[in-house]
This record gives C-alpha cells, sequence and structure tokens, in this order.
C-alpha cells in the first residue's frame, strides 16, 4: 500500500520534471536554429551605418578610405554601445555647450571644438594622471602660458568660461601654424612639437595619412563619432525630452577686489552654503582668498538654492580648529 502511494505521489513530479527538461531544451533549440533565447527577446544589437560625408570644422574627412572609416566605425559602436556614458553627454552638454558655443563663435573658432572637450573630459572638472585639468583638460604650464591664474588658491583651469578662452587661443595659434583644424584638434592632444616632429618624420601634412600613437590616433575619431551621434540621436538608440537633460545655472556674480579671510564666511553673508558657493566657483581651491594685488574677480552666487531647500542659518558652528579623526575628511 505505502508503495503505490509513493508512485501516485511520484507521478505529478515526474511530469512537471519533463515539462522543465523540454522547456530548458526549447530554449537551446531556438539559439542554435536563430532565433533569441526567450530572456533576451527585447534587446538587439544592431550595426550602425557610416556616414557616406563626414566633416570637421568643415574640412572634409577622407571617409571612402577604408582604414579611416573602419576606425570611425569603431569610435561609432564604442560611443553609441556605451549607453550610461554618452547619455550623460547629453545631459551636461544641455548646461555646458551654451556656455562654450557663445565662447567659441565670439573666438573664432569653429563650433565642432566643444566636442573636443566633451571627449577631453566628459563636460566634468577631472584632473589626469599627466595633471591636465578641467573640461578642457589643461596642464598647469600651459595654463600659464596660455594667461590663467594657477596657484593654491586659484585654478582658472577651473573656470569654464576663462579655460574655453585659453583653449580657443591654443587651437587659433595651431590653426595658423598648420592651415587646418584637424591637425589644429591633433597638436591640442599631442602637443605641436610632437605633431611637428611626425609631420617631419613620416612628410604628410594630413592627420589622416599620420601613423600615431594610439591615443592621438583614435582622437578625431572619437570627436566626430560623438558629433555624429548628437546630430542625431535617435537614429543611434538615445531618446530622452528636454526634462531629462540637466538645465543651466541660475546665478549672479559678485565682483571682489579685496581679500576674502574666511569663504565659508562669505557664503552666508550671501545666503548660500559653502558647497553652493564652491560648485558654481569650482575655481577657488582653498577656504581663503588672499587678494594681495587687489584683482578684481567675478565670483558667481546661486540665485536660488541648488539643491531645492531654504538656505538654513547656523548659529552655533562647531569647532572648526578641532584635530581631525582618523578617516575623517579634511577640512577643504
Amino acid at each position: 500500500m505505502a508503495k503505490k502511494f509513493l508512485i501516485i505521489l511520484s507521478i505529478p513530479l515526474l511530469i512537471v520534471l519533463i515539462i522543465k527538461l523540454l522547456s530548458f531544451t526549447n530554449i537551446f533549440v531556438a539559439s542554435g536554429s536563430g532565433h533569441s533565447p526567450p530572456v533576451a527577446h527585447d534587446y538587439s544589437v544592431y550595426a550602425l551605418p557610416v556616414p557616406e560625408k563626414l566633416t570637421f570644422a568643415g574640412e572634409p574627412v577622407p571617409i571612402h578610405n577604408f582604414e579611416v572609416r573602419e576606425r570611425f566605425d569603431r569610435e561609432l559602436l564604442v560611443n553609441s554601445y556605451w549607453q550610461s556614458q554618452t547619455l550623460l553627454f547629453f545631459k551636461r552638454a544641455h548646461r555646458w555647450f551654451p556656455v562654450i558655443e557663445l565662447i567659441l563663435e565670439e573666438q573664432g573658432v569653429p563650433d565642432d571644438f566643444k566636442y573636443l572637450a566633451l571627449i577631453e573630459s566628459g563636460l566634468m572638472n577631472v584632473v589626469s594622471p599627466a595633471g591636465a585639468t578641467g573640461f578642457w583638460q589643461i596642464l598647469q604650464s600651459t595654463g600659464r602660458e596660455l594667461g590663467l591664474e594657477v596657484n593654491r588658491e586659484v585654478d582658472e583651469r577651473y573656470h569654464v568660461e576663462k579655460s574655453t578662452i585659453a583653449a580657443a587661443d591654443y587651437l587659433k595659434s595651431a590653426y595658423d601654424r598648420y592651415e587646418s583644424w584637424t591637425l589644429a584638434a591633433a597638436a591640442y592632444n599631442m602637443g605641436r612639437s610632437a605633431l611637428n616632429r611626425q609631420l617631419s618624420r613620416q612628410r604628410v601634412q594630413n592627420y589622416y595619412d599620420l601613423l600615431l600613437n594610439d591615443e592621438t590616433s583614435r582622437y578625431m575619431f572619437r570627436i566626430l563619432a560623438v558629433k555624429t551621434i548628437f546630430e542625431n540621436p535617435p537614429a543611434h538608440g538615445f531618446n530622452f525630452m528636454e526634462e531629462d537633460l540637466y538645465t543651466p545655472l541660475d546665478y549672479y556674480t559678485v565682483e571682489v577686489d579685496s581679500t576674502i579671510n574666511d569663504l565659508v564666511d562669505f557664503a552666508h553673508q550671501h545666503e548660500v552654503t559653502y558647497k553652493e558657493l564652491r560648485t558654481l566657483n569650482p575655481w577657488l581651491r582653498q577656504r581663503e582668498l588672499n587678494n594681495s594685488r587687489n584683482k578684481t574677480y567675478q565670483i558667481k552666487i546661486t540665485k536660488e538654492s541648488l539643491y531645492g531647500y531654504e538656505y538654513p542659518v547656523m548659529h552655533d558652528a562647531p569647532d572648526t580648529d578641532a584635530p581631525v579623526s582618523p578617516g575623517e575628511e579634511p577640512d577643504l
């Protein structure tokens, strides 16, 4: 009797097991027959069309050359299918491209160079291993040569407007030397001396004819790929509404021509937090500004809280001279 009972219980379990095995087999059969497995039915990867005509700053790209075409294709695929990064490019560009575009136009530099800033930094104030800094990734020595103030308290490589003017000056000077905006962009990446050596050694005058290190050989194609994606986002899989993008910052400026002993106090006087002050003015690198030469600085002050709350007034501030415990962040 007990054996019959166990057999009766086992029959449904056996049926379930057979069904699962058949389903599992069907998945592999479907995959082998050219059909996508059920778990991936809503995701597809496509090859992307390469434009028949392509330009940078009005200069034609020899896209008919198979090697040029394939190098461009690589960067187009990388930037189209690295969706998170490129979507962030769109979001940040909505905030910063209007600022950069206006300055490039005023300085007589082609609009396409805004994409150079985008691929250099992602429009973030990053610092490279070599010490290049800011949206335009300017080295300390180069920044000073271009007229930027770079010291312990002030680093104008972090100043979007001033660093854009400095980058424009460099690019115009390079264009005067090479009579090519494409070579000017290459010089921005590798330096004019290194570019001059390669042009002389290889006896060519065109970027696309040069054999260069991996970074510089990919450089122009990264710019061209991002430009192509930005000119037609939906064709490359990017769909968003304007409210998804980052809005420009709303601020007024305060002129300062004397020393500020404590930027935290300065921020409180203007009814913003120190964090908000530094967010709008990342070129201020310390908590004080020892302006011994009485230079005039334009400091941005947000009109409304960047963080969506009413400014909190702190009456009893903690002791700022207290020692920092291990693991705590030092004063900024």
